[in-house]
């Protein structure tokens, strides 16, 4: 007779999409957060995660983590560190007034998309 076994059902591997948010901020600009608890508050775009719509502020929404220390010369201890906070909480500083600023999206003859204040009409430049 035979041992009956319980055998788990195998996982159908396949390729793995990950939709990618479309932001409409980038690495160095200057935004202003207009919802949550830093409400009001200006920072700089350290890092922006596209396949999670949230964006790094330079000094905001800063926590702790225990480091361990993984070699010789590298010392353990708890660091503070900035983390992402969702884009949708965040506006565009205008460059020509200084305010919060909805964007506007323009592509150039040459095929370059332009983002473009809608209080102002400035264009908006990607300081990468």
């Amino acid at each position: 007779m035979r041992i009956l076994v319980h055998r788990k059902a195998r996982r159908k591997l396949g390729p793995k999409t990950v939709e990618r948010v479309k932001l409409h901020i980038t690495k160095g600009d200057m935004v202003q957060v207009i919802a949550g608890e830093f409400s009001g508050k200006r920072a700089r775009v350290l890092r922006v995660h596209p396949k999670t719509g949230r964006v790094t502020l330079e000094g905001l929404n800063m926590i702790k983590r225990h480091l361990k220390a993984s070699g010789p010369n590298q010392q353990s201890g708890i660091i503070e560190r900035p983390a992402p906070i969702h884009h949708s909480n965040m506006m565009l500083i205008d460059p020509k007034t200084g305010e919060p600023t909805r964007i506007r999206r323009k592509k150039d003859q040459d095929g370059t998309i332009e983002r473009i204040a809608v209080k102002s009409g400035q264009s908006i430049a990607r300081n990468r």
